[in-house]
């Protein structure tokens, strides 16, 4: 089948500059979790979320409780403090009716250099959900295509083996990809095809390595994270070998994440495991935050000279992030 020539658009914003995930922080925003939501079931809820779910009828859609949505809220606000106290400008999407959340403001624009770029989501419910913070992007607007049937694999439904994404069109969230320098890792998964990957080579000056077979569910957040230049955090589960990585990384020190301590989820709300605990985020190259449950991660950590912010994001299962998801960084200092 052939591929759809998508158009994705691009702001330049000299106020904006972010080429990493732990230069110094100087400017996030952190999101909200006010009308999050599970939207109706179409096909692409259906084969990116919720492909092993039997019965549609299982799928709980609708506004998330609000109990749920207050704690979640109390803790991003005790976050967004942490930053405050670190020196870092915060700031928050606008609170609006929104088809799916605004708590994730990591998946739908990626902050490269000095380029913020509004990635074609393959989820037609978070088409555009950049908006509630359009006004801290300069010139930056949503793809403009609707997402056809054809995009998604029906092969899937009840075979985690099956990516939900086909080449039909390039599909990506922003959260598939992690930045390093010159070098970008970008993830094949059930958010991101390889379409996508071609798409974002052709926007920007670093060089996308893809990865695939290490996990196929979604972001790639929960799986890498890099700490500093040449040091990163693997989840064992997952990556059994640093020669599973492309060539760049290869040769980078890494740390196996300890088995995660468990943080629980509300009901029958769960949108990510427990390794959504190593979903840390780096306010500089010394400093990160991190789950408050996980002790074990820390020591280690620590070892190698990092500090641990400990902090309570207690519906991190239940909403599908954690502290790297909820941010999206807009400047960074060079390291």
């Amino acid at each position: 089948m052939p591929v759809t020539t998508l158009n994705i658009n691009i702001g330049v914003d000299n106020s904006m500059y972010s080429k990493n995930e732990w230069g110094k922080l100087k400017k996030v925003v952190v999101g909200i979790a006010d009308n999050a939501r599970i939207p109706e079931v179409d096909s692409s809820l259906r084969h990116i979320n919720y492909a092993d779910v039997k019965d549609e009828l299982d799928i709980p859609t609708g506004k998330y409780p609000q109990i749920v949505v207050d704690e979640a809220n109390e803790d991003l606000e005790t976050f967004a403090d942490f930053l405050r106290k670190e020196g870092a400008e915060v700031v928050r999407p606008d609170i609006t009716e929104c088809n799916y959340y605004n708590y994730c403001p990591r998946d739908s624009v990626i902050v490269y250099k000095d380029k913020a770029i509004a990635t074609p989501m393959p989820l037609r419910a978070r088409r555009n959900e950049y908006q509630a913070y359009e006004r801290h992007l300069e010139n930056v607007h949503p793809y403009d295509i609707i997402r056809s049937d054809e995009l998604y694999n029906t092969g899937c439904l009840g075979d985690p083996d099956v990516l939900a994404l086909t080449e039909a069109e390039p599909a990506f969230d922003a959260a598939n990809v992690l930045r390093a320098n010159d070098d970008l890792l970008y993830l094949v998964s059930n958010s991101g095809n390889k379409s996508g990957a071609s798409l974002l080579q052709s926007i920007v000056d670093g060089k996308v390595h893809t990865v695939e077979g290490i996990y196929s569910y979604m972001h790639l957040d929960s799986t890498v994270c890099f700490l500093r230049d040449g040091l990163m955090l693997l989840n064992p589960s997952r990556v059994k070998s640093v020669d599973q990585l492309p060539e760049p990384f290869r040769h980078w020190d890494y740390i196996m994440c300890p088995e995660p301590v468990p943080i629980g989820h509300y009901q029958n709300y769960r949108n990510s495991s427990n390794w959504v605990s190593m979903n840390l985020f780096s306010v500089n190259s010394n400093l990160v935050a991190l789950e408050e449950r996980q002790e074990p991660l820390r020591k280690e950590l620590e070892k190698h000279g990092i500090e641990c912010a400990m902090l309570p994001m207690r519906h991190a299962i239940t909403l599908g992030g954690c502290f790297h998801c909820v941010t999206n960084d807009l400047i960074r200092e060079d390291d």
